[in-house]
């Protein structure tokens, strides 16, 4: 192979190209928007710095080997710094429960709720670090073509009960409903519904225990700028600002892409890293294109998101960088948000406040924050985003105002929401979803986008919506698998 295309820049995207590009295939890479990073887009506003997300950052490996494969440290590039708590968590009734990598803190944590549960979470601990060995190390960057590749790991996902929700593996060893829910609730992070998210997802605990939790100094946007940067001293090119219409074929293969300036480049394989519906259905003129898209619309996505970004005179000490504050329901508000599609007056968030760490990302004296409410897809809950949302951006700074920053009102300098629509329009995802296809036992590995098309064969798909799913280190290893495949 002598020339590839990449369509979109997020982190996955930017994997695959800087892989690439390291083993010596030209690679452009095509981005609709005006900034590189697809959901890890970023805004100034008034002197603050707002990252999209995704904004919890583990594995650091994964990404120190992009710059590995070329010689190169990533320290030139990107400051990783770590996050201690991981996440502080918060009910309605008073109870806090700091996630911590100290682990006696984390132990004492755990038996001020609740003694019998700290030898619970060791088992749990245990399980974790199972299915991580075999559903991470040994999965997570192998790409799944066949259902021979299913058959093989299938005797490791059924010695862990893959078929069992996270929830109830967790409630398997642990007790006491608030903590429960604190080992639970990670799923969220990669679209996944705990009461259904296949118990093969318990992996991220053990990530987060081993690789910690990370945040790039400046911002997500700083990691995206530092990728950007590698893939260019490699000889790569970026191009922005003109989205692909069409991704061009002759027979079973694809000859390169078109995009909407009129701009027209062939390539010996073409990669996606967009929404997969949408990629699929610019295959034009060939019938697999707008079949797989039939196909795939037809799938379980993952919800959406509702982020409120603002940003406040004052600091905030007393809230560290990652908080979840847990709404009055949970199973309740999951089948909400997963099932009947109604729009919680009751929303859990989580909240980000990177100036915690990096006082620069605002100016001085002042704090930047996101609070984000999981919210359901276009399709389960019909909402006209344009009236909704400020009313919603509204309940969410009532819940803050009640629980954590009494005097919020008065001091917003600057605010701005993005809801299920901006995701559908500014990122082609379909039904708005944030996390593309729901991650449960039947839409996972060979079950879920191949990293290769069936019929195209140098068609290719990385991110979200191929194996192994969403989140930083998923959609990084994603890349690491269609590598494999396009230059072997």
């Amino acid at each position: 192979m002598k020339q590839a295309i990449v369509i979109g820049s997020g982190f996955g995207g930017l994997a695959l190209a800087i892989r690439l590009q390291s083993a010596g295939v030209r690679t452009t890479i095509v981005e609709a928007r005006d900034k590189p990073g697809g959901r890890a887009y970023h805004w100034e506003r008034e002197g603050h710095v707002f990252d999209g997300g995704p904004t919890v950052i583990t594995d650091p490996d994964c990404l120190k080997s992009l710059w590995r494969l070329s010689g190169q440290d990533i320290s030139r590039d990107v400051e990783l710094v770590p996050v201690d708590p991981f996440y502080a968590l918060d009910w309605p009734d008073g109870t806090r429960f700091d996630y911590s990598n100290d682990e006696q803190k984390l132990m004492q944590a755990i038996a001020a709720l609740n003694p019998a549960d700290v030898e619970g979470y060791k088992r749990f601990l245990d399980y974790s670090a199972g299915v991580y060995r075999e559903g991470y190390e040994k999965l997570g960057s192998k790409a799944f073509l066949s259902i021979g590749d299913m058959i093989k790991a299938a005797p490791a996902l059924a010695r862990y009960q893959a078929w069992r929700s996270v929830y109830s593996i967790v409630s398997q060893f642990i007790e006491e409903e608030h903590l429960r829910q604190a080992f639970s609730f990670h799923t969220l992070l990669v679209g996944g519904n705990p009461m259904t998210c296949s118990a093969i997802y318990a992996l991220i605990h053990k990530l987060e225990r081993d690789g910690g939790v990370w945040f790039a100094k400046g911002g997500t946007n700083r990691l995206v700028a530092g990728m950007v940067a590698l893939f260019e001293r490699l000889g790569g090119e970026l191009r922005l600002g003109d989205p692909v219409v069409e991704i061009m074929t002759s027979g079973d293969r694809v000859t390169g892409v078109r995009t909407k300036s009129g701009w027209q480049a062939d390539a010996d394989a073409v990669a996606s890293n967009g929404d997969v519906v949408h990629s699929y259905g610019l295959v034009r003129d060939h019938p697999r294109g707008q079949r797989k898209a039939r196909s795939l619309a037809r799938k379980r996505f993952s919800p959406s998101l509702f982020v409120l970004h603002f940003g406040l005179e004052g600091k905030a000490p007393d809230i560290p960088h990652h908080m979840i504050l847990f709404g009055p329901r949970y199973r309740g508000l999951l089948g909400d948000i997963y099932k009947r599609g109604r729009l919680a007056e009751d929303p859990a968030l989580y909240l980000h406040h990177p100036t915690a760490t990096d006082p620069s990302m605002a100016p001085e004296g002042c704090s930047t924050f996101y609070a984000l409410a999981p919210v359901p897809h276009m399709g389960k809950a019909d909402v006209d985003w344009e009236e909704v949302g400020p009313a919603y951006a509204e309940t969410i700074i009532d819940t803050l105002e009640e629980r954590l920053i009494p005097d919020i009102r008065s001091r917003i300098r600057t605010r701005f929401h993005y809801s299920p629509a901006d995701f559908r329009t500014d990122l082609f995802a379909h039904l708005g979803s944030a996390f593309s296809l729901e991650p449960i036992l039947t839409q996972s590995a060979w079950f879920r986008t191949h990293n290769q098309d069936d019929r195209l064969s140098n068609l290719y798909f990385v991110g979200a919506g191929t194996h192994p799913g969403a989140g930083i280190p998923g959609v990084v290893a994603s890349a690491e698998a269609t590598a494999g495949l396009m230059l072997a």
